[in-house]
């Protein structure tokens, strides 16, 4: 039986981003698509994340992952169905599921994020 979340993961990309030559003597960043895993990828709309928001905080979301997965602080990744890009703005070993737990999920916060270029 498929649960709840499995049904809400999308497919998505871990972005690496390197530096190379530009050609003309200096150098510029350039973002390669790595590791592929499945995410469910909700707004965050508690009180916190909307005061947040309000300040000029760009928006929240909940990123949801298998647990074997752990999203690092700073890492960037694309939802697939969008192309959207996001960045973790927590530590994925904050909050996981509890290893006897039928449900293995580690969950990260996260916010949209521009890739540098």
């Amino acid at each position: 039986m498929t649960s709840l979340w499995e049904t809400q993961m999308e497919d998505c990309v871990m972005l690496e981003k390197t530096s190379e030559p530009d050609g003309e003597g200096g150098r510029r960043t350039v973002w390669h698509e790595t590791l592929s895993f499945k995410a469910a990828i909700t707004l965050s709309t508690s009180v916190e994340a909307l005061t947040a928001e309000a300040q000029g905080v760009t928006s929240r979301y909940r990123v949801h992952v298998y647990r074997p997965l752990t999203l690092e602080y700073h890492e960037v990744f694309k939802r697939l169905s969008d192309s959207k890009i996001f960045r973790v703005t927590s530590d994925g070993d904050d909050v996981k599921s509890p290893m006897a737990s039928t449900i293995s999920m580690s969950v990260v916060t996260a916010e949209e994020w521009r890739l540098e270029q």
